[in-house]
């Protein structure tokens, strides 16, 4: 199927507009120092974040973080060792990773966390013999 010239100048006024009125990436950098993402808006704003808290990155090492290219016109960001994309506008929304990612990580968070209410429903717990245990199935028919 053929691309039309109406379609060609169509996505080319939607890419005008885009362009117009979104902030763009112009550098991107690791900083070793800080352990932090740079990001250098057309703005001239700054943008940074851990790697940590990406999904894509969070396992990565300084070495691999250091090679960053901006792409897309500014939208994305490339790191070639590690065959990595980050959207930009996302990470501006804190989108770090996929929905079910962010919610492990948040459930994780979650889960170490310690409040006076949660030490002391643990120890009432605790006072009743703990966590009940599972029941085994009951066997099955033959």
């Amino acid at each position: 199927m053929a691309i039309t010239d109406e379609e060609v100048r169509t996505a080319t006024v939607l890419g005008v507009r885009l362009d117009r009125d979104r902030v763009h990436a112009v550098a991107a950098r690791y900083v070793r120092t800080r352990a932090l993402v740079e990001i250098e808006l057309d703005n001239g704003a700054y943008f940074s974040f851990p790697p940590a808290l990406t999904q894509t990155l969070e396992n990565a090492t300084p070495d691999q973080l250091a090679e960053v290219q901006v792409v897309g016109g500014g939208t994305g960001l490339y790191f070639p060792k590690l065959d990595a994309d980050l959207y930009v506008p996302a990470l501006f929304e804190g989108v770090f990773g996929s929905r079910a990612w962010i919610a492990a990580q948040l459930g994780q968070k979650g889960g170490q966390a310690r409040s006076p209410r949660k030490t002391t429903s643990a120890r009432e717990n605790g006072k009743l013999g703990g966590r009940p245990r599972k029941s085994s199935p009951p066997p099955a028919e033959t």
